[in-house]
């Protein structure tokens, strides 16, 4: 199970993830993605309380990145999540920052 915080500061919108993101989760994800206003011009996923994502949420990460046009980051990702992405090679892709 997961949940998403969201926090909007002007522009930026951030979307605190918290649980598990899988199959089951990773709908919930792509519904908040889907439901961002059009002047959004930064998203931010705060990832300290997300615990796991399957490949499932690393494909709704690259899709908030693409629909992003790249103004996607990443926060406060766990070691195994940042050893996943750095397996999958989207630790060169993606903005990530502590």
């Amino acid at each position: 199970m997961m949940t998403i915080e969201k926090k909007v500061n002007g522009d930026t919108v951030e979307l605190c993830l918290n649980g598990w993101m899988d199959t089951q989760s990773a709908p919930e994800l792509a519904a908040a993605l889907a439901a961002l206003e059009p002047g959004t011009k930064q998203l931010i996923f705060n990832m300290s309380g997300l615990e796991y994502t399957s490949s499932a949420g690393i494909r709704q990460i690259v899709a908030a990145h693409k629909k992003m046009k790249g103004a996607l980051t990443l926060t406060h990702l766990s070691a195994e999540i940042m050893d996943l992405l750095h397996m999958t090679a989207l630790d060169k892709k993606l903005h990530i920052e502590p």
